[in-house]
């Protein structure tokens, strides 16, 4: 019987997305494993003939079930938009599927048939690791993980420039309503907030950083967030959302308490989806172009030696009406 990819993991000692890696020489391996994994395939008599290097026919978009009401969270479905127009350009059937650690992932996977993988958001790390080891091509959008490809908006700069306006224009408590920092994107403009006050010379007050659960109903965490603030001794001048559904929320529960935006407190947010042009103020954004990440992550998922593994892609600070006034 020939050997197969599984018999040279056994072997080895490594995963099969390993041997896959390793033997259709992709980045994200040490030169040592990729030729221990080598010298084993030799050894077994192994044909990388076999290897399927053909062009990819369909591709699943992974959705971790947090993110996979579009409505809840409209940032993901411009970036699916960009991922379909990139694959209607090449031929690629795209499909979408929810998951969550509690799910047969390798299952599911199965049954949709995928020659290539784009993961989006945020995933388990446990579930990053399945998914090496069917051996398919994996692009990251949105998130990052050593050894993968990856798409990402410039979140760290992002923020930076945030707290930057909100600092400049002479606020003083400025608070950071932020999501899980188990979220690469998340974790990274929570540092930005952060090193903004340190350039600043500004101490940071943990009463004046809140971390929201990850749950679907993410406006209800919001709000309540946003009232516990408002609450405290020494209530806000200003707060930085992590992203716009958090901002529009916060934004309701202050001028339900008779607050004006910005004269007693100024909001800003993060993605410039589409409700944050039409809210009542607009509201200062970080705009990020979420289709062309969606593009790029199947461009950067077709290359076969990719100058760089990982994209960034600029955040622009759009300056509206909830931290300037009319």
């Amino acid at each position: 019987m020939r050997p197969t990819i599984r018999d040279i993991a056994a072997v080895a000692k490594v995963s099969i997305g390993t041997v896959s890696r390793a033997l259709k020489k992709q980045p994200g391996l040490t030169e040592e494993t990729r030729l221990h994994v080598q010298k084993i395939a030799a050894q077994l008599g192994y044909n990388e003939s076999n290897l399927r290097h053909g062009r990819i026919r369909r591709l699943t978009f992974l959705l971790h079930r947090q993110y996979s009401n579009f409505v809840a969270s409209p940032f993901f479905s411009h970036v699916l938009h960009g991922v379909e127009s990139a694959c209607r350009e090449r031929g690629i059937v795209p499909t979408v599927l929810s998951i969550g650690p509690a799910d047969n992932v390798m299952e599911q996977i199965r049954l949709h048939e995928p020659d290539a993988l784009a993961v989006a958001g945020f995933m388990e790390p446990e579930v990053l690791e399945l998914l090496t080891r069917t051996g398919k091509p994996v692009v990251l959008i949105d998130l990052c993980a050593p050894g993968f490809r990856s798409v990402i908006s410039d979140n760290l700069g992002g923020a930076l420039a945030a707290t930057r306006h909100l600092i400049e224009l002479g606020r003083q408590r400025l608070a950071f309503i932020s999501g899980p920092l188990s979220h690469y994107s998340v974790s990274q403009r929570a540092l930005g907030y952060r090193q903004a006050l340190f350039e600043a010379g500004r101490l940071f007050d943990p009463r004046l950083e809140i971390t929201l659960p990850a749950d679907p109903e993410l406006h209800l965490h919001a709000a309540a967030a946003m009232q516990r603030l408002l609450q405290s001794d020494t209530p806000p001048d200003a707060v930085f959302c992590y992203n716009d559904v958090t901002a529009l929320a916060v934004m309701n529960v202050c001028q339900a308490r008779g607050l004006r935006i910005p004269e007693d407190i100024a909001i800003v947010g993060f993605d410039n989806i589409d409700a944050a042009t039409s809210s009542t103020p607009p509201l200062t954004t970080l705009a990020v172009d979420k289709e062309a990440m969606g593009r790029m992550g199947i461009k950067l998922l077709l290359e076969d030696t990719p100058a760089q593994p990982q994209v960034v892609l600029p955040a622009e600070l759009v300056q509206r009406a909830s931290t300037l006034g009319s």
